[in-house]
Parts: C-alpha cells; structure tokens; sequence
C-alpha cells in the first residue's frame, strides 16, 4: 500500500496517474496549498523540501515527481511503463525523463513564479525567457515524436509520456501551448483517452482541460 502526499493538478499528477495505470493499492493525502500545508513541520518531516509530491513506500517517504514516476514503472513491471534495460527504448526513456524534469519542469517553475529568480522588478523577463525556454522544449519533443513515435520511446507508452502529458497540461493557459504542435497534440489526446485519466480528475476534482 502506497500512501501519496497531493496537491490536485500539481507535480503529483503524474504520480497518482501512474498509481491508477499500475493498479497498485494506494491512499491519498490531500494537502491544502492555500493554507500551506506542505510547508508545516509535519510534512516537511517527509519531505524536508516542502515541496509534492511524496509517495510513502513500504513505510518510508520519497519524493520527487520523475523518480517517483521511475520508481513505480519500475515496481510495477506487469503495467509495462518502462522499456527494457539496454534497449534504445531504454535510453530515450530515461533521456526524456530527465529532460523533462531538469529542463523543462524548472522553466515552469520560472514561469508560474517569476519573482523567485530576480525578484519583482525583473519578473517580466523572468517569465518571457521561461516561455521561451519551454516552446523550445516542445517544438524538440515534436520534432522526435513526428520521427520516432508514436510514443517518447517508442512504440508503446511509458512514464515518460505521462510526465509529458502533465507538464503539456501546465502549458494550457500559455500564450502558445503545448498541443499546438500537432505530434504532442496526439500523445496527449491518446493519453487523455484511457480510462485513469477519466478517474484521475475526478479524484482531484479537476475540469478544464478535459
């Protein structure tokens, strides 16, 4: 039993998506962002970066959306979330993983928080140099999908797309979202159409986007 530490529509969605593609029996803990909750003592005991997701597994905390993404596609192997070792599959699906998550994951953060990098004054540029940075992202991602798809690694979906598709979702209310290219378009229509993904946003009491 896995116990996860969410905000609704945060860096936890792909990890309580992934716990609803595996089947594997979970809990969720709902944090309150607006009265931050995930800065209390008590969280910050699980996770000391005050940050979600955290995934309690096997009675200890981790965290961190991609490892946490690695980790479960990794313990659930029947749910086929991960290629196989020493594949080329293999090496896309952890070079995207980690593109996303060191790349474009903190040009969000720029973005949605511009005056945490150079203060008010600066904010404007902060988020143009974010925008900036993030449809250069998806216009690479676009291009590997168009050459190399249907998925990130692929022939068949893995984490990593999922982690794509959330990160696609951030992007929504953008001035150029992310499915305005058309290969991220159909991942994402692709993957909004299994049935988690249904069961996902009624969990976390989600409607746009859908």
């Amino acid at each position: 039993m896995y116990t996860l530490y969410y905000m609704p529509g945060a860096a936890s969605f792909v990890v309580h998506w992934l716990l609803l593609e595996t089947g594997a029996p979970h809990e969720l803990h709902r944090l309150d962002g607006e009265s931050r909750e995930h800065k209390r003592p008590e969280y910050l005991r699980l996770n000391p970066n005050g940050l979600v997701p955290t995934l309690v597994v096997d009675g200890e905390p981790v965290y961190e959306a991609a490892a946490l993404a690695l980790l479960l596609a990794e313990r659930h192997p029947e749910a086929g979330l991960a290629p196989a070792p020493g594949t080329r599959a293999r090496a896309l699906y952890l070079q995207w993983m980690l593109h996303l998550a060191n790349t474009v994951q903190p040009a969000f953060r720029a973005w949605f928080y511009p005056h945490e990098a150079a203060g008010e004054a600066h904010a404007e540029a902060v988020r143009e140099r974010a925008r900036l940075s993030i449809e250069a992202a998806w216009a690479r991602l676009d291009a590997h999908l168009a050459a190399h798809g249907p998925w990130i690694a692929g022939a068949s979906a893995s984490a990593v797309d999922f982690h794509a598709a959330m990160l696609a979702r951030w992007s929504r209310n953008m001035p150029r979202p992310a499915t305005e290219w058309p290969a991220i378009a159909a991942l994402v229509a692709r993957l909004k159409a299994r049935p988690s993904f249904r069961t996902l946003y009624e969990r976390e009491g989600l409607t746009e986007w859908a």
